[in-house]
């Protein structure tokens, strides 16, 4: 039995038709009820408050974690991690093994309290779950990955509201298809307990005024594209290329074939 958490979102959603493929039974965590499907049953449960986490828990074999939020991620992989503790050797079960998404550079980025509320912070956030995670006492797997192709189009598209839009000056993002991400997720899902394992990446690498551009233009807007610098230790490790892997540019769907597909008239 697979338990996908997260398994509606961005990424867990294509996760789990995987996992289903694979011959696998699969439970979705969600906050709200919903109707089975061919292979998928759905448990409702909360990781903030932990509501219904021990049900989903139990008889999971394999938890994949992908749940996230704008905060709270080490909350989250804690409450996840005390309700599979508890389920651990319940009418004979083993420990269940735990697959964790999270971002390259995650032990990378500095914390700065001026930049916590931006994508920065998030890296901290997933370096707090991967902390609880791997200190678990329980079989575990990691992986890390840039920034999806969705998350920077929805920035690209907030940005584009502006008359004049303010690129970060020297901000670079390597994006990675969610698709990709998740097959690689399956995979070590359906294989031994691994701990932190290579990172995946997008092919290429881009400055974020140029990923603004490439949205502009798929979506046949014009706008004035303004570099602006960011202060902070974050926004420096940034700029020094903390959030890249090039050596991990492993992903093949580029930003413009993403944006073809998903914003080209």
């Amino acid at each position: 039995m697979f338990l996908v958490t997260g398994g509606t979102g961005t990424l867990g959603r294509l996760v789990v038709p995987q996992l289903v493929q694979a011959g696998g039974k699969v439970r979705v965590l969600s906050r709200h009820p919903r109707e089975a499907a061919e292979g998928v049953e759905f448990a409702v449960g909360d990781l903030d408050t932990g509501a219904g986490i021990d049900a989903a828990v139990a008889g999971a074999e394999v938890i994949v974690h992908c749940a996230g939020g704008r905060k709270g991620d080490g909350d989250k992989a804690r409450t996840l991690v005390r309700a599979a503790s508890r389920a651990e050797g319940l009418e004979g079960a083993g420990a269940p093994h735990l697959v964790n998404i999270s971002v390259t550079g995650a032990d990378r980025v500095p914390q700065d309290g001026r930049l916590d509320r931006t994508m920065f912070g998030y890296f901290g956030m997933k370096l707090d779950a991967e902390r609880v995670i791997a200190g678990s006492g329980l079989p575990w797997t990691t992986l890390r990955a840039t920034q999806f192709h969705d998350l920077l189009l929805m920035v690209a598209r907030a940005m584009a509201r502006l008359p004049v839009i303010p690129a970060p000056s020297g901000v670079r993002f390597q994006p990675v298809d969610a698709g990709e991400v998740a097959a690689r997720l399956a995979e070590l899902a359906l294989g031994p307990p691994s701990g932190l394992v290579p990172d995946l990446a997008g092919p290429r690498i881009y400055p974020m005024a140029d990923l603004v551009r490439g949205y502009l233009r798929a979506a046949g807007k014009r706008r004035a594209v303004v570099p602006v610098p960011l202060p902070g230790r974050a926004a420096q490790a940034v700029r020094d290329g903390a959030n890249l892997a090039p050596e991990r540019a492993v992903g093949r769907r580029t930003w413009e074939e993403f944006l073809a597909e998903r914003v080209g008239r």
